[in-house]
């Protein structure tokens, strides 16, 4: 399994997919946003610099989940690759490890890079926070890596695509990505995945404290789509 986890963590980063999704884009929309939001000074309680920066390493790290994990997985199933795994000594799990630790690891570059270029433009944290705001952002994609297994499983890549273009603009429109909601809208897009994603980022960033809410929201949906994720794959196996 050891060797089928490097193999995909490879084939991930030479993906051009990947680059465009994961790096590329989130930096772009970083300057951009920081450029219109430029007579702002804060948001959700930070500056405006630091707000966005979180908000695209988070773009990044789902875009790494969805956009590239989701979509190879359903062209694996469809070529036949992964019934092809299920006849070898690997572990029934294996390969579904294997997607989830590929993802884990190239969120990491997603989220360097974005910090990279929040570093110059101005956001000054301490060590000790820089260190703490990637290790949450970086273990908060985990919940995203599942869901992202779970879509590939959902349907064919003939019509996966549409499937995950709505659910991932839907978290990043309801997660805070570009704009914040205000009254009853935003009592609601609080608890999303996407904008408690967010929020552990914005916590870790300011010091503050995680509320026992917050916390158990995103370990339930991390559970849920672990879950389905699981469900989706066991679906599969008995149809091949």
């Amino acid at each position: 399994m050891t060797t089928l986890i490097k193999l995909e963590i490879l084939r991930v980063l030479r993906n051009r997919r990947y680059l465009i999704f994961t790096i590329v884009m989130p930096v772009g929309l970083y300057l951009l946003m920081v450029s219109a939001y430029s007579g702002v000074d804060t948001l959700g309680g930070v500056s405006v610099k630091a707000y966005f920066m979180v908000t695209m390493a988070t773009l990044g790290t789902v875009s790494a989940s969805m956009n590239t994990n989701a979509t190879r997985i359903a062209l694996e199933r469809k070529s036949g690759w992964a019934r092809q795994l299920r006849l070898t000594a690997l572990p029934g799990y294996g390969y579904v490890v294997a997607k989830i630790a590929a993802t884990a690891a190239s969120t990491l570059p997603a989220i360097v890079v974005t910090f990279a270029v929040g570093r110059a433009e101005g956001v000054s944290l301490s060590a000790s926070t820089w260190l703490l705001l990637g290790l949450v952002l970086w273990v908060g994609g985990f919940v995203f890596a599942a869901l992202g297994v779970a879509l590939g499983y959902s349907a064919g890549p003939d019509s996966l695509q549409p499937i995950v273009m709505i659910v991932y603009m839907a978290l990043l429109m309801l997660g805070g990505t570009y704009f914040q909601f205000t009254g009853s809208m935003a009592a609601f897009a609080k608890w999303t995945p996407m904008a408690l994603y967010n929020q552990l980022g914005r916590v870790a960033q300011a010091g503050g404290p995680v509320s026992g809410g917050e916390l158990a929201a995103i370990l339930a949906y991390a559970a849920a789509f672990a879950a389905l994720a699981s469900f989706l794959y066991r679906r599969d196996r008995r149809e091949a």
